[in-house]
């Protein structure tokens, strides 16, 4: 079975493992865990930040950017399908108390001259608009860096801030061979996920100023994410952005192999300029995503379906002779299967 459900699939390599069982560790609560202190300085290094806290999940390196810098009584904008709306089991309203604002936008990709007209002007009524989330990649798709540099310079000028949800922050990068400071710097926060395609098995970092991240120590433990002797997966990131960033141009590639096969077929309904990083989405015709599902079941290919969409991902697990296997199974998939 070919799994392209998710590139959280990875499995640490033997060179990952062996790192991560030499680490020196220490309690990341009372912040003495070396290993964990030199992921974060490595990871707000990187993308050029005061500092940066590892937590669980990027869900919640989300979910305290969104309680500190939305919060009760406030506003945050962003795409109507985004990971913060759709996939974090509406912990922005129940916890962070922060109001969503979805934006229907073409592909994921916010623009200024959407935004400008819903920020709210200050009054005893109504909610502040107080911060700007933006998700990249999202779907796959990168933000340019010039419409990020205009969201941030409308969200500076309403006093607002902005937020990325960086889970494949460094695909963005690889895709399109930005400066990571450079994207960084039209960010007030930032998190990236380690435990996707760069191969790592847990783990995000939240980067931001450093009274941010002092705030973001006392959340982090408030919802229950205050590690002990972490740096164990600590060390497994360090080793992934050490060695791994540059394996995801491999990912891509990859993927525009395998989109490449879908566009050779009858069925396939995708955009190919869409497929940009290690992520393809496409539908068939009148047939649910749950059937396409099935399908691909049928030939041996893992995958996610949606309401009329399915989701391939490419990731480090994937052999040339995989995506091989993968390429001549979707050519040898009969239109009628769907339909069946």
């Amino acid at each position: 079975m070919f799994d392209l459900r998710s590139d959280t699939i990875t499995l640490p390599t033997a060179e990952m493992r062996k790192a991560m069982a030499e680490a020196e560790v220490g309690d990341d609560v009372y912040h003495e865990d070396v290993s964990i202190n030199t992921l974060e300085r490595m990871a707000s290094e990187m993308v050029g930040k005061e500092d940066a806290i590892f937590v669980p999940s990027g869900s919640m390196g989300n979910l305290i950017a969104l309680y500190i810098n939305g919060g009760r009584g406030k506003e945050v904008l962003c795409d109507s399908n985004s990971h913060i709306i759709q996939h974090e089991v509406g912990s922005i309203a129940s916890i962070a108390g922060t109001l969503s604002i979805g934006v229907p936008t073409p592909k994921g990709i916010l623009q200024a001259s959407m935004l400008a007209p819903l920020i709210k002007e200050k009054s005893y009524d109504l909610a502040q608009t107080a911060l700007i989330e933006v998700e990249n990649t999202i779907g796959g798709i990168c933000y340019p860096l010039s419409t990020l540099v205009e969201i941030k310079a409308l969200a500076t000028k309403h006093n607002m801030l902005v937020h990325m949800d960086g889970a494949r922050f460094f695909n963005a990068v690889v895709a399109t061979k930005e400066d990571p400071i450079e994207i960084g710097d039209q960010t007030d926060t930032l998190t990236f996920c380690i435990s996707k395609g760069l191969g790592a098995p847990v783990g995000s970092l939240l980067c931001g100023s450093s009274p941010f991240i002092e705030e973001a120590r006392v959340v982090r433990k408030m919802l229950g994410g205050g590690m002990r002797q972490a740096g164990i997966l600590a060390a497994g990131g360090i080793y992934a952005l050490t060695h791994n960033i540059s394996q995801l141009e491999i990912d891509h590639q990859r993927a525009k192999e395998i989109a490449s096969s879908l566009q050779k077929t009858t069925w396939a309904l995708f955009d190919i300029k869409d497929v940009q990083t290690n992520i393809i989405f496409f539908g068939v015709k009148g047939v649910s995503g749950k059937t396409i599902e099935k399908v691909f079941g049928n030939h041996n290919i893992a995958c996610f379906g949606g309401n009329d969409t399915v989701r391939l991902v490419t990731n480090l697990n994937l052999s040339d002779e995989d995506v091989k296997g993968i390429c001549k199974a979707i050519e040898s998939i009969d239109e009628k299967e769907f339909y069946a």
